[in-house]
């Protein structure tokens, strides 16, 4: 613990990023009203960035209450759930396979390694760290009942294994994990195996079916993110290309765990992937897998390791459509299952203890202060949005995303000019890019230049044809040029594509006011304030226009 402390304390330093985090927390009106009924009914009726998450909205909101706009307190909450899910892996670990040091280092392994840094300390990711706390805490409370199968602990196990659920679906995957636990380290298919043969059907069928409330539960997480990932952020593409992006993404996350240099939040996605990374990420897979089922009564953990990665990446792996392909976030749970097979199969392979001992304790020490050591790096990337994504544009080529978040960032810092470089570069990589569109227009309009904010907003609606932002953003520069009935007709299309703009009906109700429309200014007025912005509506009262 005092290890992840020092790898992650850093982040008690770090701001909010602009990516996601605006829209979770620090943009988001119902976060920042704190925790009561109707911000709870929210939570479970709402999807947030195509993800339901009720219990990750809720956390989001305590911390708000708590800390408000201060990112340190956001962050130390993170890396305290990422360190009690530690410690939930080490002691079901220790408590399954009665072997401390392996148990050890497998914890330490998951809890050091400079991939847990996206889920860490990126506040947005809150969801992964409070469900891996409630997976994990799961996983223990699920040795508890293997040892003795009482009622208490299996329903115990069944409200921690829902409440992670809530917190994100990533865990969907974990009544397949019990089944493997089953084979090891819990043994209760081999207990079944050599039972009797009239008792084995019976006793098999049982292992099965104290599942299939989990199972139920699995489902029914799962369809609500389909339901939500079907959405605007998602990335539809042909069948095949998902397929072969996940073939390849297996290996990337292998090499990324081996090798963990040049990690980044955004990467660029492939469209197109040589035959050659194909077929060798193919063979590295194949080779693995019939490795590990050949070896699989010698060497159990190798198969539930390689089985608990494989199955638990299969949700974020990229054949259903996501809104990133390919993220370092994803092998929160996966990475557990390749720990497994390194904290037990390096071991296996001295046979003499004393030798053992003499080698794998001090290059265990120094394999994870070398990961801690990356790990603290890591971190340090994510200071701000302009540390963030500079350093991801230095290690990516092409990074459209990436150019038009660092514009953002040099935008709301008044470097207006460097964000206009910066959109046009995103611009270049990527044409048909319409925030960046939008996002340069913005700045246009900070600086008085409304044509061009015009014209860059007719290029963002032309790309997408219902972006409220970018007709509110239009209008208003009409408004600015005198051009009162574009204005209007702007400000009507992003209500119509919006509804619960407040912005859009703040500057309607001023154009109506200016052309001596007091009913439909008031009305506008009133709207907006109903939707939280209330300062046209404060003025006219003031005025005596409204009532």
């Amino acid at each position: 613990m005092v290890a992840s402390l020092a790898a992650f304390g850093r982040t008690a330093g770090n701001d909010f990023i602009n990516f996601d985090d605006p829209r979770y927390i620090t943009e988001n009106s119902d976060i920042q009203s704190g925790i009561h009924y109707e911000n709870i009914q929210w939570a479970f009726t709402s999807f947030v960035e195509s993800h339901w998450i009720p219990l990750t909205l809720m956390s989001h909101m305590l911390d708000w209450t708590l800390f408000g706009a201060d990112a340190s307190g956001h962050h130390i909450v993170s890396m305290l759930l990422h360190m009690g899910a530690v410690i939930f892996l080490f002691l079901f670990l220790k408590r399954t396979t009665k072997n401390i040091w392996p148990a050890a280092f497998a914890a330490a392994l998951f809890a050091l390694h400079p991939l847990r840094v996206e889920s860490v300390a990126w506040a947005s990711e809150r969801k992964d760290v409070l469900s891996m706390f409630f997976g994990m805490a799961t996983l223990y409370a699920y040795a508890l009942y293997a040892e003795k199968s009482k009622r208490s602990r299996y329903f115990l196990c069944l409200i921690l294994f829902a409440l992670s659920l809530m917190a994100k679906s990533m865990l969907v995957t974990l009544p397949f994990v019990f089944l493997l636990l089953d084979y090891w380290p819990l043994g209760r298919w081999q207990t079944e195996i050599i039972s009797p043969l009239k008792n084995r059907f019976q006793m098999i069928r049982r292992l099965v079916w104290e599942k299939v409330p989990f199972f139920v539960l699995t489902i029914l997480s799962s369809m609500m993110t389909l339901r939500a990932q079907y959405g605007e952020s998602s990335l539809h593409l042909p069948f095949t290309t998902h397929v072969f992006n996940a073939i390849i993404s297996y290996v990337a996350y292998l090499k990324k765990f081996f090798l963990p240099v040049d990690l980044v939040l955004l990467y660029p996605f492939k469209y197109f992937f040589p035959i050659w990374q194909i077929l060798a990420s193919c063979v590295i897979l194949i080779v693995i897998t019939i490795f590990v089922i050949y070896y699989i009564k010698k060497f159990p953990f190798l198969f539930v390791g390689w089985f608990w990665y494989l199955g638990t990446l299969i949700p974020v792996i990229g054949l259903m459509p996501i809104s990133l392909p390919f993220a370092e976030h994803y092998t929160y749970l996966p990475s557990v299952g390749i720990s497994i097979m390194l904290a037990w199969g390096i071991p296996s392979l001295i046979k003499s203890k004393t030798i053992r001992k003499m080698i794998l304790f001090p290059a265990s020490i120094i394999l994870l202060a070398i990961l801690s050591v990356l790990t603290w790096q890591q971190c340090g990337h994510w200071k701000n949005s302009i540390t963030l994504f500079s350093h991801t544009l230095r290690v990516t080529k092409d990074n459209y995303i990436a150019h038009n978040h660092l514009g953002n960032a040099l935008f709301e810092k008044g470097k207006f000019n460097e964000a206009i470089d910066y959109y046009s570069e995103a611009i270049r990589i990527f044409p048909s890019y319409a925030e960046a569109y939008y996002n340069r227009g913005l700045v246009y309009a900070a600086l008085g230049q409304y044509l061009q904010t015009i014209e860059d907003n007719n290029k963002a609606v032309g790309l997408k044809k219902n972006y409220a932002e970018a007709y509110h953003n239009r209008g208003v520069a009409y408004s600015r040029l005198g051009q009162h009935q574009s204005a209007l007709e702007d400000f009507n299309k992003a209500i119509r594509f919006k509804p619960d703009y407040a912005e859009a009906y703040s500057n309607r109700g001023v154009l109506y006011f200016n052309q001596n429309q007091k009913e439909m200014g008031c009305y506008n007025a009133q709207k907006a304030c109903e939707l939280g912005t209330c300062k046209l509506l404060e003025m006219a009262k003031f005025n005596g226009v409204c009532r």
